[in-house]
C-alpha cells in the first residue's frame, strides 16, 4: 500500500502544506489560509448544534426526540454544509497545491506496491494527515477531492495522525493470532440515551468475537465502577477492539474525558496505564460512539494504539446508532475499518441525508502511522467458505458457464475440437505411437466392391459375398475375424453358382474356418431394437455355442463399455470381443493351452466357456486384460441420468488412422489373392468386414476433426465426409489392445476447482502480486502453460483436462481486476 504523509501547519494568515512519502521524496507548498473558511465553519457547527441540539452524546443537552423550531433548520444546516464544503474545495483546490495533487495521483498511478482488499477489489492509498492546529483539525479532510481533477483515480484513506506520538505501537506476539476476536464495550453513562441499539448493533460480531459488556448500574458506587472499568481493560485474555458508548468530551489537559456514569466521568489520563498494557496485550482499534472526540483520539494514538475512530463533533443518539449498525455490519464482513467507517459514512450520506444532513462529515479515522488496518479475522470454516464464494456478479457467470457446459452439443463439439489439438500436438512434437503393423485390417466393403459383384441392394448384405470374404480369410489363416453385419434376417437371393441358399453358403464359411486349424473366431453382430429385443445371427447361420457376439451400437466419440455386472440380458461390445478374442490366442505360449477353442459341436454358451475356462485354470476374470477404464464405473452410470457422460473413456482420434488400422476394399482382398506381402501380417490382427462407407449403409458418422486433419496430411491427402463404423470399432480395439483409452474429466468438476482457485488469487493477490503486469504475465503464462501441460498429459497419462471452461472461469476473477480502472499499476 502507497503511503503519504501531509503535514497541514497554520502561521499567522499563511498554510503550508508539505508532502513526504516514499524514500526521502518530499514537496511542500504555502497558500494563504481564507478566513471565510473558518467563518462557514463556524456558521455551519452553530447550525448543526442546533438542528441536533437535544439527545447529543454530550453534556449540551437532555433526552427527548428532535425539536420542533419555527426556524428550518433543516433547510439552513443544508445550506451552511453546501457553504462550508464550496469553500473548503475551492481552498484546497488552489493553484498552489496542484504540485501535491499531482504527485499524489502520478504516484499512485506508478506504484508498484498496491493493495486490494478481498471485498471490494479497489486499490488504495493511506494519506497519513496531521493538522497542527485545532482549526485546521476540525475542518471536514475526508471530503477532500483529490482525484476530481484526475482521471481514473482511486479511493484515498485519510488517516489522521497527532502531531506528537510518543509510544511505540507494539503488541505481544502471544497475542497477534487469537482464534476469535475479542470486544470490550463499555457503555457510559445513559442519560437522555438509548444504548439498546448500541447492543443490537454490537451483537451482529457474536459468531466472530467474544463480546464483554461492562456499564453503570443503578446504585453502583463511582469508585467501584471506575476500577471495573480500570481491570476489565486489562484483562489477561486481552482485547482486540474496544468500544465506548455514551457522553464524552475534549479536554486539553486530561486527553478527553468519558461519561461512564450520571454525573462522574474518568479522563484517558487515569486510565493511561491500563490502556498501554491491553496495548501490549493485543489492543489494535478503538471507536468511541460518543461526541467531541479529537482530544480522545489524539492521546490514544499517542499511546501507540493503532487506529481509533471517533465523531469529532457531537452526534445525535439516532445518528450514532445508525452509524454503528452500519459500521458494524461492515467490520462482520471482515472489511478493514477504514472500509467500515467509509461505507457507516456513505449510508449516512446517501440514505439518511434527507433525515440527518452533515452527520457523514463527523466520523475520522486516526492511526498510528505505518500499521495495518485491523479487520476481524477469518475464522472458523463457514468465515472462510464465505471468502470464497463467488460474488454476486461472479455467480452469474459461473452459473452461464455452467450451464454451458452441462450441454452435450457444447461437450461434443468441445471435445471434438481438443482432440484435433491434440492431433496437431502430437504431429509438432513428434509423439505420434509407431508400429510396426496395425493391430486391425479393416476390410471395407465399399461402393466399387457392390458395383464389382453386381449388388444392388446392400440392404442386408449379400450372404455370398460375405462368404466369399470369410473364405478368403480363412485361407490365409485369419485367427480372429468380427463381421460387422447384422445376420438376424434370413436372405432368399440366390447368387451362388452352386444353387445353395445364400445364408447356407455364409453359415458353410463360417463353419469351415471353426474347423480348420488354425481356426478362427468369429464375433457377429447384435443390436437392440426400439422395444428393447436383441436382434442377432440366426441359428441357421451361426450359434452362439461357437462364436461371440457383441452389439455394434456406438456412441460418437465414446469407447464402448463392459457392464459393471455380468447379466444374462446384456451383451459386451463387439470391439471388447474382438479385442478379448485376440488376447486369448496371442497372449503367449506358456498360457496357450487354457484358451478354449470354439467346437461345433459344443451345447454350451461360447463366452460362457471361456469365462469358465479362465476362472478354473488361472484365476482370471476377462475384465482383467484391460485397462480397469474398459469398465463402465459407477459415477458414469450415475452420471447418465443428469444427461452427463462423466469420466467417460474417448476414442483417441489424435492417433493417426494408419497406426490404427489398414484399411482394404473388400474388392481387393479378393482379388489379390496371389499377393501374399499385404497380408503378411494378417494372422495376427483382428478382422473387421464392415461396410467401407455407401449411402445405405447405417454406421456412417461425420468425420471427426482430428481424423480430418490425419486425412489432409497424408501422402495423398483425401477428403470425406464420413466415417464408418468399422472405422470406430478399429479405434476402440487399437485403444483395449493398447490399454490406452482417455478419461476426460469434466468440465463441470474443472470449473468448481477453477473457481476456488480464481476467489484464493484475487484474495491472496495483494500479497504475492506488486504489480499490475505481473498479474497480466501470471494469468497468460499461467493458462499457456496449464494449457501445455493438459496437452502432455493426455499422451502420457491418458487424461484429458478441459482448458476452455477453466481459463474462463478463472478470467472472470482475474480479468476485473486488470481490466478495472480502479487497478493501478
Amino acid at each position: 500500500m502507497k503511503m503519504f504523509q501531509l503535514q497541514v501547519q497554520h502561521f499567522e494568515q499563511n498554510c503550508v502544506f508539505e508532502l513526504s512519502w516514499g524514500r526521502g521524496q518530499r514537496l511542500s507548498a504555502t497558500l494563504i489560509y481564507p478566513e471565510s473558511l473558518t467563518a462557514s465553519y463556524a456558521d455551519w457547527q452553530r447550525t448543526y448544534i442546533s438542528y441536533y441540539k437535544s439527545a447529543l452524546r454530550g453534556r449540551k443537552g437532555a433526552s427527548g426526540s428532535l425539536a420542533v423550531l419555527p426556524i428550518d433548520w433543516h433547510a439552513k444546516l443544508v445550506q451552511a454544509e453546501a457553504k462550508l464544503l464550496s469553500e473548503f474545495h475551492h481552498w484546497l483546490r488552489s493553484a498552489e497545491l496542484f504540485e501535491i495533487r499531482a504527485a499524489i495521483a502520478n504516484n499512485h498511478f506508478s506504484d508498484h506496491s498496491e493493495q486490494r482488499t478481498p471485498n471490494n477489489q479497489q486499490r488504495t492509498i493511506q494519506l497519513f494527515l496531521t493538522c497542527h492546529t485545532l482549526e485546521l483539525e476540525r475542518l471536514p479532510w475526508e471530503a477532500w477531492e483529490i482525484g476530481a481533477e484526475f482521471p481514473t483515480f482511486g479511493r484515498i484513506c485519510f488517516v489522521r495522525t497527532p502531531v506528537n506520538i510518543h509510544q511505540p505501537s507494539v503488541s505481544n506476539q502471544q497475542y497477534a493470532c487469537r482464534k476469535k476476536a475479542r470486544i470490550l464495550v463499555i457503555l457510559g453513562d445513559e442519560t437522555g440515551l438509548n444504548f439498546q441499539g448500541d447492543r443490537q448493533a454490537v451483537s451482529q460480531l457474536y459468531r466472530l468475537a467474544e463480546i464483554e459488556f461492562i456499564g453503570w448500574q443503578p446504585g453502583q458506587n463511582i469508585a467501584e465502577l471506575k476500577t471495573q472499568v480500570a481491570t476489565a481493560i486489562v484483562s489477561e485474555k486481552g482485547w482486540d477492539v474496544l468500544f465506548f458508548a455514551g457522553h464524552s468530551n475534549e479536554t486539553e489537559i486530561t486527553g478527553g474525558e468519558l461519561a461512564i456514569a450520571p454525573n462522574a466521568s474518568i479522563s484517558i489520563r487515569e486510565i493511561t496505564p491500563q490502556l498501554q498494557l491491553a496495548k501490549e496485550r493485543g489492543l489494535k482499534f478503538a471507536l468511541f460512539n460518543s461526541c467531541s472526540g479529537l482530544s480522545v483520539a489524539n492521546s490514544l494514538i499517542d499511546l501507540g494504539l493503532s487506529q481509533v475512530a471517533v465523531m469529532r463533533e457531537p452526534i445525535h443518539n439516532a445518528v450514532a446508532q445508525v452509524f454503528l449498525v452500519k459500521f458494524m455490519q461492515a467490520l462482520a464482513e471482515h472489511n478493514d475499518v477504514h472500509e467500515s467507517l467509509l461505507e457507516a459514512c456513505q449510508s449516512l450520506k446517501v440514505e439518511k441525508n434527507l433525515t440527518y444532513p452533515s452527520t457523514y462529515l463527523i466520523p475520522s479515522l486516526f492511526g498510528y502511522p505505518d500499521t495495518k488496518l485491523y479487520r476481524i479475522p477469518v475464522q472458523g470454516f463457514k468465515e472462510q467458505l464465505k471468502q470464497i464464494l463467488p460474488t454476486r456478479s461472479e455467480a452469474i457467470i459461473v452459473y452461464a458457464l455452467t450451464l454451458l457446459s452441462l450441454c452435450l452439443p457444447v461437450q461434443d463439439w468441445l471435445l471434438e475440437q481438443r482432440v484435433n489439438i491434440q492431433a496437431i500436438y502430437r504431429q509438432l512434437t513428434g509423439q505420434i505411437p509407431i508400429s510396426a503393423s496395425p493391430p486391425v485390417l479393416l476390410v471395407e466393403i465399399d461402393e466399387k466392391s457392390l458395383q464389382k459383384f453386381r449388388i444392388d441392394n446392400p440392404v442386408p448384405m449379400n450372404r455370398n459375398y460375405l462368404a466369399s470374404l470369410v473364405d478368403e480369410l480363412a485361407k490365409r489363416d485369419a485367427r480372429v475375424v468380427g463381421i460387422d453385419f447384422l445376420l438376424g434376417r434370413s436372405y432368399e437371393q440366390n447368387n451362388d453358382p452352386n444353387g445353395s441358399l445364400p445364408d447356407q453358403r455364409l453359415a458353410k464359411s463360417l463353419k469351415t474356418a471353426v474347423e480348420k486349424t488354425p481356426s478362427t473366431t468369429f464375433v457377429l453382430a447384435a443390436l437392440q431394437d426400439e422395444r428393447k429385443n436383441w436382434i442377432t445371427v440366426l441359428p441357421e447361420i451361426a450359434s452362439s455355442n461357437w462364436s461371440l457376439i457383441g452389439h455394434v451400437d456406438v456412441i460418437p466419440g465414446y469407447m464402448n463399455l463392459v457392464p459393471l455386472s455380468d447379466a444374462p440380458s446384456q451383451k459386451l461390445p463387439f470391439s471388447y470381443l474382438l479385442a478379448l478374442a485376440h488376447q486369448l490366442e496371442f497372449q503367449g505360449e506358456h498360457e496357450a493351452n487354457f484358451f478354449t477353442k470354439p467346437q461345433l459341436n459344443s451345447q454350451t454358451d461360447f463366452f460362457s466357456q471361456i469365462t469358465q475356462s479362465l476362472k478354473s485354470q488361472n484365476g482370471k476374470n476377462y475384465k482383467t486384460f484391460f485397462s480397469p477404464r474398459s469398465q463402465l464405473q459407477r459415477i458414469t452410470r450415475f452420471s447418465y441420468y443428469l444427461g452427463q457422460m462423466w469420466l467417460h473413456p474417448i476414442i483417441d482420434f489424435s492417433i493417426p488412422p494408419q497406426q490404427v488400422y489398414q484399411s482394404i476394399s473388400a474388392w481387393q482382398l479378393l482379388e489379390n489373392s496371389n499377393n501374399s506381402s499385404q497380408f503378411s501380417n494378417l494372422g495376427q490382427q483382428v478382422i473387421i468386414i464392415a461396410p467401407g462407407g455407401y449411402l445405405e449403409a447405417q454406421d456412417n458418422f461425420p468425420v471427426p476433426a482430428a481424423v480430418d486433419y490425419w486425412f489432409e496430411q497424408a501422402s495423398s491427402p483425401v477428403r470425406r465426409s464420413t466415417l464408418t463404423g468399422g472405422e470406430i470399432h478399429s479405434y476402440m480395439v487399437h485403444h483395449l489392445l493398447n490399454r490406452r483409452l482417455v478419461i476426460p474429466i469434466p468440465d463441470l468438476w474443472m470449473i468448481g476447482i477453477a473457481v476456488l482457485l480464481g476467489k484464493i488469487t484475487t484474495l491472496i493477490e495483494k500479497n504475492i502480486i506488486k504489480y499490475k503486469r505481473h498479474l497480466w504475465v501470471l494469468l497468460i503464462s499461467g493458462t499457456t502453460v496449464y494449457g501445455l501441460v493438459s496437452l502432455q498429459v493426455y499422451i502420457s497419462a491418458g487424461v484429458l483436462l478441459p482448458w476452455i471452461f477453466p481459463t474462463l472461469t478463472i478470467g472472470i476473477y482475474v480479468l476485473p481486476i486488470l481490466l478495472s480502472k480502479k487497478f493501478y499499476s
